[in-house]
């Protein structure tokens, strides 16, 4: 299913849906950030999903990282809730999502990179090569904060 993210756009269709999801800000020792290159909009992001019925969103954030990415990891705290409903993503299908996301800072535990249906590149990327990517400004907004270690409150926005 590919999708379209409109943000901030006078022209982007209304939402008609809202899917509690998670990205995670995953850093190695080495201080590098996991990142995968998605299939649905060709976009580099976050690792990250919807939440399930029947799982805590703790759960959802590792079982996620590790479906797109192959690396397990530990939660270390939040970054952020990231729900501006000037961010839409319209699907193939109509859904037209508004962004509703709980951002998380975690470290790797075990795996090894690897792809899925959902990403066609995964890789550990130095913070300094970020401007080189293409990556949406709501996920570059995450990206900011999860590096950013003098912050002592989630963003909420």
């Amino acid at each position: 299913m590919s999708r379209i993210d409109y943000y901030r756009d006078p022209q982007a269709p209304k939402a008609n849906s809202v899917v509690p999801s998670v990205t995670a800000v995953v850093c190695d020792a080495a201080g590098l950030l996991l990142l995968i290159h998605k299939t649905d909009n060709d976009l580099w992001a976050l690792p990250g999903g919807g939440h399930d019925i029947g799982e805590s969103i703790g759960h959802t954030v590792v079982r996620e990282v590790e479906e797109e990415t192959g690396i397990t990891v530990e939660i270390d705290n939040i970054v952020g809730l990231y729900t501006d409903p000037r961010h839409v993503m319209a699907y193939d299908d109509g859904e037209v999502r508004q962004q509703f996301s709980i951002c998380f800072r975690a470290h790797p535990t075990g795996g090894s990179l690897r792809t899925s249906s959902e990403s066609k590149e995964v890789r550990w990327v130095d913070p300094a090569d970020l401007s080189a990517l293409d990556i949406h400004p709501s996920m570059r907004l995450r990206i900011q904060h999860g590096l950013d270690d003098s912050r002592s409150e989630p963003y909420i926005g």
